[in-house]
């Protein structure tokens, strides 16, 4: 899906991901980043933030919590929304501050005294329940927490797994509750996804979602509370943070444009975040039909994948489907024409949308490449730790 986009626009990384697979210093399955590039991306999207007036919270389940790049997008992008708490538990490890906390995964009870502990600028809630939960834990650490409240999703824009949320129609009624709580203030809204990029041009516009948001602040309002917040995550880029704007969000979640890797970015080579990771894996063997079998481990479902490039040779073979719901110790390549050169062992370098959070491999951090003196900074595994 990036791999044109990568090979014109980041060729480097790819020479340095080929090479550190060649000497045998990473392993395949394994995704190589570029610090550099990650970090000029944070970077411009928080100038361009801080142009149209907008707050951002940075999301790195798609690079694997790494704490080397954390503390790159950091300096840019100082607080982080953290999907679950693992994630919240890295990122605050790490030395970025909690800016929503409880979004896409509700804060356990369990986990509440400590979280809330860190002080986070808001937390998202779906329910009473929840409301009800974050009050007390506040209440007991002596403070009033501040509280998005999510909205229910528009019907048929809801991804399967990420149900909840308050309906639009009870937002008068939730808040009335919500109000006579001691230990929490609502803060705003926030509802999920509130942007798409078009699958066939990458173009981007406001889902159902925000309009919903964007109601429920005006009943919020309407209540009297000042001030209230609308983040509206979901392809979050220098493309579309005009846009953000200008429907009145006051918050946007960069994830995949710190990668150059919104669905955008595929179609549209110009857009200004630079596309910063590959992955690396090798030919495995190959099927009697002449079907090349590389190393899997990484291949998100939902990646689009289009084409392998075998850099040994400068072979580019398509890619095929494979189904969902079975492992992918494997991923299998169009035959090549005869009389074709490819060896098991050989390195494939791919480039497509993935989270690596929920995948197995291995990454790569590499700086220095943007100065034309790349360095490995370390290995990790898919969850951020440090790699034996």
């Amino acid at each position: 899906m990036f791999l044109d986009s990568l090979l014109t626009r980041n060729p480097e990384l790819v020479d340095a991901a080929a090479d550190l697979h060649r000497r045998g210093v990473i392993p395949p399955d394994t995704y190589v980043m570029d610090l550099d590039a990650i970090e000029g991306n944070a970077r411009l999207l928080a100038a361009e933030a801080e142009r149209l007036g907008l707050t951002l919270w940075f999301v790195v389940k798609q690079l694997g919590r790494n704490p080397e790049l954390i503390k790159a997008i950091a300096r840019h992008i100082p607080k982080y929304a953290a999907i679950d708490p693992p994630e919240a538990r890295t990122l605050h490890a790490t030395g970025a501050r909690a800016g929503n906390l409880g979004h896409l995964v509700q804060i356990p009870r369990r986990d509440l005294p400590e979280m809330l502990g860190w002080r986070p600028e808001t937390v998202t809630v779906y329910d009473l329940a929840n409301a009800r939960a974050v009050s007390d834990a506040a209440a007991e650490l002596g403070f009033v927490q501040d509280v998005l409240i999510r909205l229910e999703g528009a019907e048929g824009s809801v991804y399967p797994g990420q149900e909840g949320g308050v309906p639009l129609a009870g937002i008068d009624e939730f808040a009335a509750t919500v109000e006579r709580l001691p230990g929490v203030r609502i803060a705003g809204v926030t509802a999920f996804p509130c942007v798409l990029c078009d699958p066939a041009t990458g173009a981007p516009t406001p889902t159902p979602n925000f309009e919903l948001a964007l109601k429920a602040r005006q009943t919020l309002a309407a209540r009297g509370h000042q001030g209230l917040k609308l983040s509206a995550p979901s392809a979050t880029s220098m493309a579309t943070l005009p846009l953000l704007a200008e429907l009145g969000a006051t918050h946007g979640e960069p994830g995949h444009s710190l990668t150059g890797t919104t669905p955008l970015h595929a179609h549209d080579l110009t857009q200004p975040e630079k596309p910063a990771y590959v992955y690396v894996t090798e030919v495995a063997h190959t099927l009697a039909d002449g079907r090349p079998a590389v190393h899997g481990g990484g291949f998100y479902p939902r990646s689009n994948i289009k084409a392998a490039l075998l850099p040994r040779t400068g072979l580019r073979l398509p890619v095929q489907d494979a189904p969902p719901e079975n492992i992918d110790y494997y991923r299998l390549l169009d035959a090549p024409e005869a009389g074709a050169d490819v060896r098991a062992g050989d390195t494939a370098l791919l480039a497509f949308r993935t989270q690596i959070f929920v995948t197995r491999s291995t990454v790569a951090v590499v700086a220095g490449l943007s100065a034309g003196a790349p360095r490995l900074v370390g290995l990790f595994d898919a969850q951020g730790k440090a790699a034996s």
